[in-house]
């Protein structure tokens, strides 16, 4: 019987290593492609169109459609960046989903805004719309009052009431650069394929200066986590989807800051009100759409694009909001299973599908159960020296070095982080990204699959600490 335990603790250790050897080879894979792309994009956007583009009567009109539920304190500086936008033909569309803060409130007298009757069509249906805001000195701007039903539900009625072929999800304490939008538009207009979505790049905001909804100067925060989330969302977006873009096997793009054609969006029957992350759902159901109807189509992630949002600042917000995205990947990966495996899916099936779930969602029971149970093979004995080496090179120190060269890439290529302290300190939390934050997100993201088997799988709303030093929640 002993035999037996022990033979099961060995092959247990050995599938730790495989699991880590897979996920880093991927991740190198996806680190080599970023380079080779990040750099060309650099060219090549030296010689795009994109100020033809801003000026031309040929760009698409976009709806920015902005959500906000109990968001104040920033909802002003998110608007006024909003319509600072360098782009031709746009409208904003602020939706205050059943606020109780003095959100619309705060919006009608800023903006003097008026109630008005406007013909509204309930094509993806929501909760009932309490009353349309517009100020006609403000052409481009809206405000819709609805009862409370979340972001997701939210969404579909600025999609009810947006006129145009393509709308802009941002999130309400998010600031986008001024070019940002004609960015993300100009591979859709380049493209031969349609392009039924586009993402851009999130950075945080927590610590940078900004005056009337524009980012004047650029500092990192004082606060430790937030530096963390940095490192992260460099390797992330940076290499990790600029990787997966290039293989045209984008599952995730981030709903603070996503474009989408709208009627593509209407004919997958627009966001689930109850899922979580409503963000990747709506990639997936684009993706399995136009696959299952042999509609040619692209979603496509630029580099360059940047939105600038902030982030959780304690340990008990940050983790409601990694619970809650892990929750929203568990949901679409269970809802859409019919994937996995099926050639009628192609690659999205056969690879990408397969890895999100063995890799990515299930990933944190394995990465969780190997910190524990290898060190305590290697204490009693049951492992020799060069297999333990060699998983702390995988588990810990191959992290650290993914994390700093996730730094390099930004520094050798945009450069949002200017100043040699700023390397320096972002080099410095790279290292330490991967001995304690990254071991606490996994615990995180195994809460979350916790969650999802006893059904508990609702919304955890986050109260975090603004750039305006203000308590808010989203």
């Amino acid at each position: 019987m002993n035999e037996i335990v022990i033979a099961l603790i060995l092959l247990f250790n050995y599938f730790v290593g495989v699991h880590y050897g897979v996920v880093n080879l991927v991740y190198s894979i996806l680190l080599t492609i970023a380079l080779f792309v990040i750099l060309r994009h650099i060219k090549r956007i030296k010689y795009s169109p994109i100020k033809d583009f801003s000026y031309s009567p040929e760009t698409p009109p976009i709806t920015l459609i902005i959500p906000a539920y109990n968001e104040k304190n920033v909802i002003i500086q998110t608007v006024e960046s909003a319509l600072s936008m360098n782009y031709p033909f746009f409208d904003v569309i602020i939706i205050n989903d059943g606020s109780d803060d003095g959100t619309l409130e705060t919006l009608i007298k800023t903006f003097k805004l008026n109630k008005i009757d406007v013909v509204y069509r309930n094509i993806l249906k929501t909760a009932p719309v309490k009353g349309f805001y517009y100020n006609a000195d403000i052409p481009h701007l809206m405000v819709i009052d609805k009862e409370r039903r979340g972001k997701a539900d939210a969404l579909n009625c600025g999609i009810n009431a947006s006129r145009s072929p393509y709308f802009c999800s941002v999130d309400a304490d998010s600031v986008l650069e001024n070019d940002a939008l004609i960015r993300l538009m100009a591979p859709v207009m380049e493209s031969t394929v349609p392009v039924v979505a586009c993402g851009g790049v999130v950075r945080i905001l927590n610590g940078v200066k900004v005056e009337e909804g524009v980012v004047k100067e650029i500092e990192l925060p004082k606060s430790s986590l937030a530096m963390f989330q940095i490192v992260e969302y460099l390797r992330a977006f940076l290499f990790g989807r600029v990787g997966w873009n290039f293989m045209d096997a984008i599952l995730i793009l981030s709903g603070t800051f996503s474009l989408f054609h709208k009627a593509s969006v209407i004919a997958v029957g627009g966001y689930h009100v109850k899922h979580v992350s409503e963000d990747m759902e709506m990639i997936v159901k684009l993706h399995r759409f136009h696959l299952k109807n042999k509609k040619p189509y692209k979603i496509k992630f630029i580099s360059d694009p940047i939105c600038w949002s902030e982030v959780p600042e304690s340990l008990k917000m940050l983790g409601r909001q990694r619970r809650r995205w892990h929750l929203g990947l568990i949901q679409s990966i269970v809802e859409h299973r019919r994937l996995i495996l099926n050639p009628k899916y192609g690659k999205l099936g056969l690879l990408i599908f397969p890895y999100y779930l063995f890799f990515e969602m299930l990933g944190p029971i394995v990465e969780l159960l190997g910190y524990i149970v290898v060190p305590l093979s290697y204490y009693f004995g049951l492992l020799n020296t060069d297999y333990f080496l060699l998983f702390l090179i995988l588990a810990i120190f191959y992290g650290v070095f993914l994390s700093t060269i996730g730094v390099f890439l930004e520094e050798i290529t945009y450069r949002r982080y200017p100043k040699w302290s700023h390397l320096f300190k972002l080099l410095t939390y790279g290292v330490f990204e991967n001995l304690g934050y990254r071991q606490i997100n996994s615990f995180w993201r195994f809460q979350a699959i916790i969650k999802y088997l006893f059904g508990r799988r609702q919304w955890e709303y986050i109260e975090e600490k603004g750039t305006n030093q203000n308590n808010k929640k989203k």
